[in-house]
Protein backbone atom coordinates (compact mmCIF):
# COMPACT_ATOMS: atom_id res chain seq x y z
CA UNK A 1 0.00 0.00 0.00
CA UNK A 2 1.35 3.44 -0.97
CA UNK A 3 0.05 6.25 1.21
CA UNK A 4 0.09 10.02 0.62
CA UNK A 5 -0.49 12.22 3.68
CA UNK A 6 -1.53 15.88 3.38
CA UNK A 7 -1.14 17.96 6.53
CA UNK A 8 -0.70 21.59 7.53
CA UNK A 9 1.42 20.62 10.54
CA UNK A 10 4.22 18.10 10.80
CA UNK A 11 7.38 17.38 12.77
CA UNK A 12 9.39 19.22 14.07
CA UNK A 13 6.36 21.39 14.93
CA UNK A 14 5.36 20.73 18.55
CA UNK A 15 1.73 19.62 18.79
CA UNK A 16 -0.24 16.40 19.03
CA UNK A 17 -1.16 16.21 15.34
CA UNK A 18 2.42 16.66 14.14
CA UNK A 19 3.78 14.14 16.61
CA UNK A 20 1.10 11.54 15.80
CA UNK A 21 1.70 11.82 12.05
CA UNK A 22 5.48 11.62 12.51
CA UNK A 23 5.09 8.47 14.57
CA UNK A 24 2.76 7.02 11.91
CA UNK A 25 5.20 7.72 9.07
CA UNK A 26 8.05 6.24 11.13
CA UNK A 27 5.95 3.11 11.59
CA UNK A 28 5.21 2.90 7.85
CA UNK A 29 8.91 3.18 7.03
CA UNK A 30 9.71 0.46 9.57
CA UNK A 31 7.17 -1.74 7.76
CA UNK A 32 8.85 -0.91 4.42
CA UNK A 33 5.68 0.79 3.19
CA UNK A 34 5.88 3.73 0.79
CA UNK A 35 4.68 7.04 2.20
CA UNK A 36 4.78 10.60 0.87
CA UNK A 37 4.04 13.56 3.15
CA UNK A 38 2.93 16.94 1.81
CA UNK A 39 3.51 19.50 4.57
CA UNK A 40 4.49 23.14 5.21
CA UNK A 41 8.06 24.24 5.74
CA UNK A 42 8.77 24.57 9.43
CA UNK A 43 10.68 27.25 11.28
CA UNK A 44 13.38 24.67 11.93
CA UNK A 45 15.72 22.85 9.60
CA UNK A 46 16.05 20.13 12.20
CA UNK A 47 14.29 17.43 10.20
CA UNK A 48 14.79 16.70 6.50
CA UNK A 49 13.60 13.54 4.78
CA UNK A 50 13.24 12.40 1.18
CA UNK A 51 9.63 11.30 1.74
CA UNK A 52 8.48 14.83 2.66
CA UNK A 53 7.50 17.47 0.11
CA UNK A 54 7.38 20.87 1.85
CA UNK A 55 5.88 24.24 0.90
CA UNK A 56 6.41 27.83 2.05
CA UNK A 57 3.99 28.79 4.82
CA UNK A 58 2.83 31.27 7.45
CA UNK A 59 1.48 30.65 10.96
CA UNK A 60 -2.30 30.31 11.32
CA UNK A 61 -3.41 32.91 13.89
CA UNK A 62 -5.79 30.57 15.77
CA UNK A 63 -3.19 27.85 16.01
CA UNK A 64 0.37 28.97 15.14
CA UNK A 65 1.69 25.40 15.13
CA UNK A 66 -0.73 24.71 12.26
CA UNK A 67 0.56 26.63 9.25
CA UNK A 68 -1.10 28.10 6.17
CA UNK A 69 0.99 26.89 3.27
CA UNK A 70 1.19 28.19 -0.27
CA UNK A 71 1.58 25.01 -2.29
CA UNK A 72 2.24 24.91 -6.01
CA UNK A 73 -0.68 22.87 -7.30
CA UNK A 74 1.23 21.75 -10.39
CA UNK A 75 4.06 20.44 -8.23
CA UNK A 76 1.54 18.56 -6.08
CA UNK A 77 -0.02 16.91 -9.10
CA UNK A 78 3.35 16.00 -10.56
CA UNK A 79 4.51 14.50 -7.26
CA UNK A 80 1.28 12.55 -6.85
CA UNK A 81 1.37 11.15 -10.38
CA UNK A 82 5.00 10.16 -9.89
CA UNK A 83 4.30 8.54 -6.50
CA UNK A 84 0.96 7.00 -7.59
CA UNK A 85 -0.54 6.45 -4.11
CA UNK A 86 -3.21 3.87 -3.38
CA UNK A 87 -4.86 6.17 -0.84
CA UNK A 88 -4.69 9.80 0.32
CA UNK A 89 -5.03 10.73 3.99
CA UNK A 90 -5.85 14.38 4.73
CA UNK A 91 -5.13 15.39 8.34
CA UNK A 92 -6.02 19.12 8.35
CA UNK A 93 -8.71 21.27 6.68
CA UNK A 94 -6.45 24.08 5.41
CA UNK A 95 -4.52 24.78 2.22
CA UNK A 96 -2.49 21.60 1.92
CA UNK A 97 -5.41 19.49 3.10
CA UNK A 98 -7.63 21.19 0.53
CA UNK A 99 -5.31 20.27 -2.34
CA UNK A 100 -5.02 16.72 -1.06
CA UNK A 101 -8.79 16.38 -1.18
CA UNK A 102 -8.97 18.11 -4.57
CA UNK A 103 -6.45 15.81 -6.24
CA UNK A 104 -7.93 12.70 -4.65
CA UNK A 105 -11.13 13.50 -6.51
CA UNK A 106 -9.36 14.74 -9.64
CA UNK A 107 -7.13 11.67 -9.95
CA UNK A 108 -9.71 9.20 -8.63
CA UNK A 109 -7.65 8.20 -5.57
CA UNK A 110 -9.49 6.88 -2.48
CA UNK A 111 -9.69 9.60 0.18
CA UNK A 112 -9.71 9.37 3.97
CA UNK A 113 -9.04 11.95 6.63
CA UNK A 114 -8.66 12.61 10.33
CA UNK A 115 -10.17 15.24 12.63
CA UNK A 116 -7.79 16.37 15.37
CA UNK A 117 -8.72 19.88 16.49
CA UNK A 118 -11.95 21.51 17.68
CA UNK A 119 -11.43 24.89 15.98
CA UNK A 120 -15.00 25.96 16.75
CA UNK A 121 -14.16 25.88 20.48
CA UNK A 122 -11.15 28.12 19.85
CA UNK A 123 -13.28 30.92 18.39
CA UNK A 124 -14.62 32.08 21.76
CA UNK A 125 -11.11 32.86 22.99
CA UNK A 126 -10.45 35.21 20.09
CA UNK A 127 -13.87 36.95 20.01
CA UNK A 128 -14.74 35.21 16.74
CA UNK A 129 -17.91 33.35 17.79
CA UNK A 130 -19.74 34.91 14.83
CA UNK A 131 -17.69 32.60 12.58
CA UNK A 132 -19.05 29.44 14.22
CA UNK A 133 -21.82 28.70 11.69
CA UNK A 134 -19.67 29.44 8.60
CA UNK A 135 -16.87 27.33 10.09
CA UNK A 136 -19.13 24.31 10.63
CA UNK A 137 -20.57 24.68 7.11
CA UNK A 138 -17.05 24.70 5.70
CA UNK A 139 -15.96 21.73 7.82
CA UNK A 140 -18.97 19.69 6.74
CA UNK A 141 -18.40 20.59 3.08
CA UNK A 142 -14.69 19.85 3.35
CA UNK A 143 -15.10 16.43 4.97
CA UNK A 144 -18.15 15.26 3.01
CA UNK A 145 -16.13 13.47 0.25
CA UNK A 146 -14.02 11.52 2.74
CA UNK A 147 -14.66 7.81 2.54
CA UNK A 148 -13.59 7.52 6.19
CA UNK A 149 -13.15 10.26 8.77
CA UNK A 150 -11.03 9.18 11.73
CA UNK A 151 -11.55 10.77 15.15
CA UNK A 152 -9.63 10.05 18.38
CA UNK A 153 -12.50 9.58 20.86
CA UNK A 154 -16.18 8.67 21.14
CA UNK A 155 -16.92 12.19 22.44
CA UNK A 156 -15.64 13.71 19.17
CA UNK A 157 -17.46 11.09 17.10
CA UNK A 158 -20.77 11.94 18.79
CA UNK A 159 -20.16 15.68 18.40
CA UNK A 160 -19.51 15.40 14.66
CA UNK A 161 -22.42 13.04 14.06
CA UNK A 162 -24.72 15.57 15.74
CA UNK A 163 -23.40 18.13 13.25
CA UNK A 164 -24.27 15.86 10.32
CA UNK A 165 -20.87 14.31 9.57
CA UNK A 166 -20.81 10.70 8.35
CA UNK A 167 -18.45 7.74 7.72
CA UNK A 168 -16.80 8.36 11.09
CA UNK A 169 -14.50 5.79 12.69
CA UNK A 170 -12.49 6.00 15.91
CA UNK A 171 -8.71 6.07 15.50
CA UNK A 172 -7.41 6.39 19.02
CA UNK A 173 -3.89 7.50 19.97
CA UNK A 174 -1.17 5.53 21.68
CA UNK A 175 1.88 6.23 23.81
CA UNK A 176 5.54 5.19 23.85
CA UNK A 177 5.71 3.34 27.17
CA UNK A 178 9.45 2.77 26.80
CA UNK A 179 10.19 6.50 26.66
CA UNK A 180 7.47 7.49 29.11
CA UNK A 181 7.86 5.36 32.22
CA UNK A 182 7.97 5.82 36.04
CA UNK A 183 11.56 4.68 36.47
CA UNK A 184 13.60 7.84 35.89
CA UNK A 185 15.67 9.33 38.69
CA UNK A 186 13.66 12.09 40.36
CA UNK A 187 16.88 13.67 41.65
CA UNK A 188 17.83 14.65 38.09
CA UNK A 189 14.72 16.82 37.73
CA UNK A 190 15.06 18.27 41.22
CA UNK A 191 18.64 19.29 40.50
CA UNK A 192 17.92 20.64 37.01
CA UNK A 193 15.06 22.87 38.18
CA UNK A 194 16.34 23.48 41.71
CA UNK A 195 13.34 21.79 43.30
CA UNK A 196 13.52 21.49 47.07
CA UNK A 197 9.79 20.99 47.70
CA UNK A 198 8.15 17.70 48.65
CA UNK A 199 5.66 17.61 45.76
CA UNK A 200 5.96 18.41 42.04
CA UNK A 201 2.82 19.41 40.11
CA UNK A 202 3.14 19.63 36.33
CA UNK A 203 1.37 20.94 33.25
CA UNK A 204 2.52 20.13 29.70
CA UNK A 205 1.07 21.87 26.66
CA UNK A 206 0.67 25.06 24.73
CA UNK A 207 0.32 28.21 26.84
CA UNK A 208 -2.65 29.71 25.01
CA UNK A 209 -6.19 30.86 25.92
CA UNK A 210 -7.95 27.81 24.46
CA UNK A 211 -5.98 25.56 26.83
CA UNK A 212 -7.47 27.37 29.87
CA UNK A 213 -3.94 27.62 31.29
CA UNK A 214 -4.49 30.90 33.14
CA UNK A 215 -6.47 28.92 35.72
CA UNK A 216 -3.18 27.23 36.72
CA UNK A 217 -1.97 30.50 38.27
CA UNK A 218 -5.30 30.86 40.08
CA UNK A 219 -5.02 27.30 41.39
CA UNK A 220 -1.46 27.83 42.59
CA UNK A 221 -2.50 31.01 44.39
CA UNK A 222 -5.61 29.36 45.87
CA UNK A 223 -3.90 26.45 47.60
CA UNK A 224 -3.54 26.93 51.37
CA UNK A 225 -0.10 28.26 52.40
CA UNK A 226 0.72 25.04 54.25
CA UNK A 227 0.38 23.16 50.95
CA UNK A 228 1.97 25.81 48.71
CA UNK A 229 5.10 25.62 50.84
CA UNK A 230 5.41 21.93 49.90
CA UNK A 231 4.69 22.28 46.17
CA UNK A 232 6.82 23.11 43.14
CA UNK A 233 4.98 23.73 39.86
CA UNK A 234 6.67 22.90 36.54
CA UNK A 235 4.93 24.47 33.54
CA UNK A 236 6.22 22.80 30.38
CA UNK A 237 5.51 24.49 27.05
CA UNK A 238 5.34 27.88 25.40
CA UNK A 239 2.81 30.15 23.76
CA UNK A 240 1.22 33.61 23.73
CA UNK A 241 0.25 33.56 27.43
CA UNK A 242 3.64 32.63 28.80
CA UNK A 243 4.80 36.19 29.58
CA UNK A 244 1.52 37.09 31.29
CA UNK A 245 1.54 33.89 33.34
CA UNK A 246 5.14 34.40 34.41
CA UNK A 247 4.29 37.90 35.63
CA UNK A 248 1.35 36.64 37.72
CA UNK A 249 2.77 33.30 38.84
CA UNK A 250 3.79 32.64 42.46
CA UNK A 251 7.44 32.00 43.29
CA UNK A 252 6.94 28.23 43.36
CA UNK A 253 5.99 28.07 39.64
CA UNK A 254 8.80 27.40 37.13
CA UNK A 255 8.39 27.75 33.35
CA UNK A 256 10.64 25.31 31.48
CA UNK A 257 9.74 26.11 27.86
CA UNK A 258 9.21 23.25 25.40
CA UNK A 259 10.71 19.90 26.38
CA UNK A 260 10.86 16.67 24.40
CA UNK A 261 12.29 13.18 24.55
CA UNK A 262 13.98 12.12 27.77
CA UNK A 263 13.91 15.66 29.19
CA UNK A 264 10.11 15.60 29.02
CA UNK A 265 9.78 11.99 30.20
CA UNK A 266 11.88 12.74 33.28
CA UNK A 267 9.56 15.58 34.30
CA UNK A 268 6.45 13.42 33.95
CA UNK A 269 8.03 10.64 36.03
CA UNK A 270 9.22 13.03 38.75
CA UNK A 271 5.77 14.62 39.09
CA UNK A 272 3.26 13.71 41.77
CA UNK A 273 0.21 15.08 39.91
CA UNK A 274 -0.36 16.13 36.31
CA UNK A 275 -2.79 19.08 36.16
CA UNK A 276 -4.51 19.62 32.82
CA UNK A 277 -7.30 22.25 32.75
CA UNK A 278 -7.88 22.30 28.96
CA UNK A 279 -11.46 21.91 27.73
CA UNK A 280 -10.57 22.01 24.03
CA UNK A 281 -9.00 18.58 23.55
CA UNK A 282 -10.24 16.04 21.03
CA UNK A 283 -7.86 13.63 22.78
CA UNK A 284 -4.96 15.00 24.84
CA UNK A 285 -1.79 12.96 24.21
CA UNK A 286 -0.05 14.54 27.20
CA UNK A 287 -2.45 12.89 29.63
CA UNK A 288 -1.63 9.45 28.25
CA UNK A 289 2.09 10.27 28.50
CA UNK A 290 1.57 11.26 32.13
CA UNK A 291 -0.28 8.03 32.90
CA UNK A 292 2.45 5.99 31.20
CA UNK A 293 4.86 7.72 33.59
CA UNK A 294 2.87 6.60 36.63
CA UNK A 295 1.51 10.08 37.35
CA UNK A 296 -2.24 10.57 38.03
CA UNK A 297 -4.15 13.23 36.10
CA UNK A 298 -6.41 15.99 37.36
CA UNK A 299 -8.34 17.03 34.26
CA UNK A 300 -11.76 18.46 33.39
CA UNK A 301 -15.08 16.96 32.31
CA UNK A 302 -14.90 18.23 28.74
CA UNK A 303 -13.94 17.08 25.24
CA UNK A 304 -11.84 14.00 24.69
CA UNK A 305 -10.40 14.20 28.20
CA UNK A 306 -13.46 12.29 29.39
CA UNK A 307 -12.48 9.33 27.19
CA UNK A 308 -8.83 9.28 28.28
CA UNK A 309 -9.01 9.68 32.08
CA UNK A 310 -10.95 7.05 34.01
CA UNK A 311 -12.64 8.95 36.83
CA UNK A 312 -11.44 7.72 40.20
CA UNK A 313 -9.13 5.14 38.59
CA UNK A 314 -6.36 6.93 36.68
CA UNK A 315 -7.25 10.42 37.86
CA UNK A 316 -10.07 12.83 38.58
CA UNK A 317 -12.25 15.00 36.34
CA UNK A 318 -13.33 18.44 37.61
CA UNK A 319 -15.75 21.09 36.39
CA UNK A 320 -14.08 23.13 33.61
CA UNK A 321 -12.72 26.45 34.87
CA UNK A 322 -13.75 25.71 38.45
CA UNK A 323 -10.67 26.70 40.43
CA UNK A 324 -12.08 25.49 43.76
CA UNK A 325 -13.03 22.08 42.41
CA UNK A 326 -9.57 21.55 40.89
CA UNK A 327 -7.81 22.91 43.99
CA UNK A 328 -9.82 20.66 46.32
CA UNK A 329 -9.07 17.65 44.13
CA UNK A 330 -5.34 18.39 44.12
CA UNK A 331 -5.38 18.78 47.90
CA UNK A 332 -7.23 15.46 48.28
CA UNK A 333 -4.58 13.66 46.22
CA UNK A 334 -1.71 15.28 48.10
CA UNK A 335 -3.25 14.18 51.41
CA UNK A 336 -3.68 10.58 50.27
CA UNK A 337 -0.45 8.93 49.20
CA UNK A 338 -2.17 5.57 48.78
CA UNK A 339 -4.80 6.93 46.37
CA UNK A 340 -2.17 8.83 44.41
CA UNK A 341 0.10 5.80 44.11
CA UNK A 342 -2.76 3.49 43.16
CA UNK A 343 -3.90 5.87 40.42
CA UNK A 344 -0.34 6.10 39.14
CA UNK A 345 -0.12 2.31 38.86
CA UNK A 346 -3.54 2.07 37.19
CA UNK A 347 -2.53 4.79 34.72
CA UNK A 348 0.63 2.92 33.82
CA UNK A 349 -1.32 -0.32 33.43
CA UNK A 350 -3.82 1.36 31.08
CA UNK A 351 -1.09 3.08 29.04
CA UNK A 352 0.59 -0.27 28.43
CA UNK A 353 -2.55 -1.38 26.52
CA UNK A 354 -2.38 1.64 24.20
CA UNK A 355 0.40 0.46 21.88
CA UNK A 356 1.06 2.47 18.74
CA UNK A 357 1.84 -0.61 16.62
CA UNK A 358 -1.59 -2.11 17.26
CA UNK A 359 -3.29 1.25 16.66
CA UNK A 360 -1.50 1.73 13.34
CA UNK A 361 -2.22 -1.85 12.27
CA UNK A 362 -5.92 -1.15 12.85
CA UNK A 363 -5.70 2.04 10.79
CA UNK A 364 -4.07 0.19 7.89
CA UNK A 365 -6.78 -2.47 8.13
CA UNK A 366 -9.38 0.29 7.84
CA UNK A 367 -7.53 1.68 4.81
CA UNK A 368 -7.63 -1.76 3.19
CA UNK A 369 -11.39 -1.97 3.75
CA UNK A 370 -11.82 1.38 2.00
CA UNK A 371 -9.82 0.08 -0.96
CA UNK A 372 -11.79 -3.18 -1.09
CA UNK A 373 -15.29 -1.73 -0.77
CA UNK A 374 -16.67 -0.62 -4.17
CA UNK A 375 -19.42 1.38 -2.44
CA UNK A 376 -16.70 3.57 -0.91
CA UNK A 377 -15.16 4.40 -4.29
CA UNK A 378 -17.08 7.62 -4.86
CA UNK A 379 -14.99 8.79 -7.79
CA UNK A 380 -14.96 5.60 -9.87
Amino acid sequence: MKIAIFTDTYYPEVNGVARTLKRFTDYLEEQNMDVKVFAPMSNSNEYVSSHIHRFKSLSFFLYPECRLAFPNMFHIRAELEKFSPDIIHVATPFNIGFWGSYYAKKLNIPLVGSYHTDFDYYLQFYDLQFLSNPLWKYMKWFHRPFQKLYVPTLVTKNQLEEKGFSNIEIWTHGVDCELFNPYYNRDVVQEKYQVSKKFILTYVGRLAPEKNVEVLVDIANSLPPEWSEQIQWLIVGDGPLRSKMEEEAPSNMTFTGFLKGTDLAEVYAASDIFVFPSSSETFGNVMLESMASGTPVVGVKAGGVKNVVQEGVTGYLCEPGNTKDITDTIQHLLENDGVRNRMGMEGRKYALTQKWDVIFENLLYSYSNVLKDPSKQKYA
